[in-house]
């Protein structure tokens, strides 16, 4: 047990944080593999699910240990680690599935809303300490209030504290939320139907994501319109034109 788990299971690669004895508390070196593993994808690979290992949490955050041993002039070469991680994972080309087995707090949850989608039991509780160590949320904590909305974004910031699904709005933050028993089965079933549209229309749908979320409504609309004409000129896209048909 250590660095994250990477398994490649047919099309879908599985990225366990594999520390439960210390509530898979994350250190730099593994967000280095996990940025490295999402990165370094081939054709094959048409699907990611992050998962902690065991039952009692997804991942702790950031070890304490991490910002205990850093020197004060560390802060920018710390957080840029961080970043990159979470950046790989928002970016990547393919479907990216979090599968909530438990408490998920920190980067893990910073990681989880960078994520495409999200599966969770109702026990799973989840928050961002940082502001109860003296540092700030940063990196893909700026996608909260996309979900939540400012006020209640703002209230889970900045009093560092952890709240079940339910006191958020299950809703809004998770795909599916079903008993614990039942997380693989959801998880399976969301995998299907994110690998079953073609590998390039999936890729050009992700990288509009990430221009809707940093342009205005009518640059977006110009660069979708562009995006839409390079995919639909594909053979891959032709071919299931033709399969929707039947």
């Amino acid at each position: 047990m250590g660095q994250p788990l990477v398994r490649d299971d047919g099309p879908i690669r599985r990225i366990t944080i594999d520390r439960p004895e210390q509530a898979n508390a994350l250190r730099l070196e593994d967000l280095d593999v996990i940025g490295d593993s999402v990165r370094d994808i081939g054709p094959q690979i048409r699907a990611i699910v992050f998962s902690g290992a065991g039952d009692r949490a997804f991942s702790a955050g950031m070890h304490l240990d991490t910002f205990r041993d850093a020197a004060p002039e560390d802060g920018l070469a710390l957080i840029s680690r961080v970043a990159a991680c979470l950046d790989a994972v928002r970016r990547c080309p393919v479907a990216t599935v979090a599968r909530l087995n438990g408490v998920c707090v920190g980067a893990a949850f910073e990681l989880v809303l960078a994520c495409d989608v999200r599966v969770a039991h109702p026990g799973v509780r989840v928050g961002l300490p940082e502001v109860k160590v003296g540092i700030p949320s940063i990196a893909d904590a700026a996608l909260l209030p996309a979900f939540l909305g400012p006020s209640k974004a703002h209230e889970l910031i900045l009093t560092g504290d952890l709240y079940t699904l339910d006191e958020l709005g299950a809703d809004r933050l998770v795909n599916r939320l079903v008993p614990a028993e039942e997380l693989d089965d959801a998880v399976a079933d969301l995998c299907a139907r994110l690998v079953a549209p073609t590998a390039e229309v999936i890729a050009a749908q992700k990288g509009l994501f990430e221009t809707w979320r940093n342009t205005g409504i009518a640059d977006s609309v110009t660069a979708s319109l562009d995006v839409f004409a390079e995919v639909f000129a594909l053979p891959a896209t032709r071919e299931a034109i033709e399969e929707y048909r039947r």
